[in-house]
């Protein structure tokens, strides 16, 4: 009989805790309140706990901290961001309404050398930012799971997969390299790695079928990997109706909007998430005849994972995230792009929002936050993620109120969203396990990533006008500096 007591932590007399309350399937604040975990679940949420005599408690003082959920990042691209810090702040295609898709991204790549490092400081941003379970859409590198499983985090491994390369040879035109066996290939060597990923003994890391996007995958591919995912009961995940060009293109081709054709082919369900779904038939800029993209995203369950820190820099917005929510859609929300800040991304979401809605109204902080926990977990098919409960994993975050940011605390998610940000986040612990301390990783070494980084991003500028097919341009030909260097 094995006798050897579980060892339990308990967060004792929290100031406030965002803990669940089922009945209303809501947040709500607790004050003066303990929370006690143990083999990954919190076991106790309340006034008072008390452990069984002979336990083995770790005790954590619960004084002037928020204990939070941990946050749920449902659309991320970790290995592919970090390197364009400095260069993609500020461009776009005048020709093709904005969007940075396709003369100026691929123009900025890291060699696959790069991927740790870009992996390890973008984990290492997120951890500090309060996110436990990320969704991380990348193309497939070496040390990929290892890094993930050296963060501690939680992770949805998502290969992209795809039929087609996009360009543009003069600034306005986007044209495809169409490779139907390369996409098909591709999705057979994403199901291997997330073959590999689901059955790693950490327990933490999970796979998603991701055809990269919806104008670069053929019908058949779109549909055979949503057959895959159902058939795995696993998360499937595209880009769509993230541009206009895209929105135009599927329109020429099929005459139907993104999302009409994605509901066509039969993919959206409640397992399906729609990567940022803001060019819909309604919105303004699309002058489209229809006024029912929401309504099927609403009826079919399927998800949008809402990213809007990306989209600002190019002067684009959903239209809005209040009038998704009332529409009947699940929100989620995604970093997508440097930095990977979710709280920041949050203060984002709310703001724009509002701005969009030429309205205070249409949103409110607290449904934001739902957003980024239980809706991020709803859309990953999770109840037990996202929200403190009894039960639920013990993803949790310890915010410090004593900080001067976070002062005056009258509405602590509110003095952390608009104000502290991640610079309040104390403590992180993932399945119960602490993987931030004092606001700083330990498991990852994101200094020494970030300086590899930077080097990476040197070698990369010299071989912008290769890779630019328009004009052969140099990197400060194409993102000047913000001054001139004398």
């Amino acid at each position: 009989m094995n006798n050897t007591a579980v060892k339990t932590t308990l967060i004792k007399n929290a100031h406030t805790v965002v803990a669940w309350d089922d009945d209303r399937q809501t947040h709500v604040y607790r004050h003066q309140t303990d929370v006690a975990f143990a083999d990954g679940k919190v076991i106790h949420v309340g006034a008072g706990y008390t452990p069984a005599a002979g336990a083995d408690v770790t005790v954590v003082d619960g004084a002037g901290m928020m204990v939070m959920p941990g946050l749920v990042d449902i659309h991320s691209h970790l290995v592919h961001e970090p390197i364009n810090k400095g260069y993609t702040d500020e461009t776009g295609s005048a020709g093709l309404y904005n969007s940075n898709l396709y003369e100026y991204m691929p123009t900025m790549l890291g060699e696959p050398e790069a991927a740790p490092a870009q992996l390890t400081l973008a984990a290492a941003e997120l951890l500090m930012s309060g996110v436990t379970t990320v969704v991380d859409m990348s193309i497939i590198h070496d040390h990929w799971l290892d890094v993930l499983v050296q963060s501690g985090l939680r992770a949805y491994v998502a290969p992209m997969f795809r039929s087609a390369r996009w360009y543009t040879r003069n600034g306005h035109v986007v044209e495809y390299e169409w490779d139907e066996k390369a996409g098909e290939e591709g999705m057979e060597r994403a199901l291997k790695l997330i073959d590999r990923a689901e059955a790693h003994e950490c327990g933490r890391l999970r796979g998603m079928i991701v055809p990269a996007q919806i104008d670069t995958c053929t019908a058949d591919l779109l549909r055979d990997s949503h057959a895959e995912a159902r058939r795995r009961k696993i998360g499937w995940q595209t880009h769509a109706a993230q541009s206009l060009p895209e929105f135009h293109e599927i329109t020429r081709r099929h005459g139907l909007t993104p999302v009409q054709w994605l509901h066509d082919l039969g993919v959206l369900d409640q397992d399906s998430i729609v990567g940022h779904g803001i060019f819909v038939d309604d919105h303004p800029n699309t002058h489209w005849s229809t006024a029912t993209d929401l309504s099927i995203l609403a009826e079919t369950g399927a998800s949008v994972a809402h990213c809007p820190t990306v989209f600002m820099r190019r002067g684009m917005a959903l239209r809005d995230f209040g009038r998704y929510r009332r529409a009947g859609i699940n929100m989620g929300i995604g970093t997508d792009t440097y930095p990977h800040n979710m709280i920041e991304e949050m203060r984002h979401v709310g703001y724009l929002a509002r701005l969009m809605a030429e309205s205070p109204r249409t949103v409110t902080t607290g449904q934001v936050f739902h957003a980024a926990t239980a809706g991020g977990a709803k859309a990953l098919g999770r109840t037990d993620i996202g929200r403190i409960a009894v039960g639920a994993r013990a993803d949790l975050v310890l915010v410090d109120m004593t900080h001067h940011l976070m002062q005056p605390a009258r509405d602590p998610i509110r003095s952390l969203v608009y104000a502290a940000a991640d610079r309040a986040v104390h403590t992180v612990y993932i399945d119960g396990q602490r993987v931030v301390h004092e606001g700083k990783v330990h498991s990852l070494d994101y200094r020494t990533a970030a300086l590899q980084v930077n080097e990476a991003q040197q070698r990369a500028l010299k071989r912008v006008p290769e890779r630019d097919r328009v004009a052969g341009r140099t990197a400060e030909q194409m993102s000047p500096l913000s001054f001139d260097t004398l």
